[in-house]
């Protein structure tokens, strides 16, 4: 059996009110000075903390303008406002931009260098503020990952930071954070959190310590994801989705995503269609594909999401996918690439910034070539 790195937060609350513990933490952590990283969707939720925060007797600052794909620019804007306020705590609010802005927040805001200069794996030397993630969708799980996406939009292509310093010092995942979240956000973030269960499972280098957590994320998706998008108050729902997410991002250190997440690159990177709409609107393509290389594990995969089981592995599996498609129904998310206003002119451009991607490529269970992946675009088109 492969060696396998586990890394997770070193305190991570769950459930109802779980929030609520934040504030007492940071003032046991003898934080004085937290900036809070958010979007205009959840400032609510932020303005909550930040108030928890001063009852603790800890200055608090807000930075509210998180875009759905936050760049490099926004990040090197972010820095500069963090480092004039001298934050010795970082909070990050919202859904997988704003935690991931906050990461890398927090990692860098006393750092020497551009950026761009911290892009890539353990390119970050160090961490001295305290870092918390608040998750309030269910998708990245990037409050339990040493990761964190940024757009560079001089490459149209979004690119990754991965450091052992990315991984926050405490997650609350409380799913009353997440009821609001309007039933399109809740299935492509809950899409989101399925593509990093099945892709971590079903993958070059898939390990039994993980596969327990990709497998129950699987199998909590398709049990809740369409109540939840169906009925945003069944908080029932939104435990579970919140759940798989939670399981979904403990898979992403030690394992990792592939091909979906690969093609779903160019599409955020050059049209900034969302990250987990991106992956929904790919993972059945990319499943068609792979199939062939492990029928025994989609099978798996099919069984969790609630398909029965057939003859053979591979019959077992493409009920899986005909489950699949069922699921994206039932969410309302019918939808293709040419209806996001996609041209088709840009897939082969597509296909060649997907093949450089290597870092997500080597993990995915079959080969994909620049012709497959235009293909790959082409079914979902």
């Amino acid at each position: 059996m492969r060696i396998v790195t586990l890394q997770q937060p070193g305190r991570i609350a769950f459930g109802p009110h779980c929030a609520d513990g934040v504030g007492p933490d940071l003032r046991r952590w003898g934080c004085s000075r937290v900036y809070l990283v958010t979007s205009p969707p959840v400032l609510p939720h932020a303005e909550r903390v930040a108030a928890a925060l001063a009852d603790e007797g800890i200055a608090a600052e807000v930075f509210s303008e998180v875009l759905t794909e936050p760049d490099l620019e926004m990040l090197e804007e972010v820095r500069i406002r963090a480092r004039a306020f001298g934050p010795d705590g970082v909070v990050g609010v919202g859904g997988g931009s704003a935690l991931d802005l906050a990461k890398l927040v927090a990692a860098l805001v006393d750092a020497d260098g551009e950026a761009r200069e911290f892009l890539g794996t353990d390119r970050i030397p160090a961490r001295r503020s305290r870092l918390v993630c608040l998750p309030t969708t269910s998708g990245t799980g990037s409050e339990v990952s040493p990761n964190a996406i940024l757009l560079d939009r001089a490459d149209q292509l979004k690119k990754a930071a991965i450091s052992p310093y990315l991984m926050p010092d405490a997650a609350y995942v409380d799913p009353l954070l997440t009821l609001s979240v309007p039933p399109s956000v809740t299935a492509a973030t809950g899409l989101d959190a399925l593509t990093h269960c099945i892709e971590a499972y079903a993958n070059r280098f898939a390990h039994p310590a993980v596969d327990v957590y990709a497998l129950k994320g699987i199998e909590l998706t398709g049990s809740n994801l369409a109540r939840a998008v169906a009925n945003g108050g069944d908080v029932e729902a939104r435990e579970g989705m919140s759940l798989a997410s939670l399981f979904g991002g403990l898979c992403l250190g030690p394992v990792g995503t592939g091909a979906v997440h690969a093609l779903a690159y160019p599409l955020g990177g050059e049209f900034h269609v969302a990250h987990g709409l991106s992956n929904a609107l790919l993972l059945p393509h990319v499943l068609e594909h792979n199939l062939p290389a492990m029928p025994e594990r989609y099978a798996d995969v099919a069984l969790a999401l609630g398909a029965e089981r057939a003859g053979t592995p591979e019959e077992t599996a493409r009920r899986g996918l005909t489950r699949l498609r069922d699921l994206y129904r039932e969410c309302g998310l019918d939808t293709s690439l040419s209806e996001l206003g996609v041209p088709e002119s840009a897939i082969p451009r597509m296909a060649r910034s997907a093949m450089e991607v290597t870092r997500l490529l080597k993990n995915n269970p079959r080969e994909v070539t620049i012709a497959d992946a235009e293909a790959i675009y082409r079914a979902a088109y």
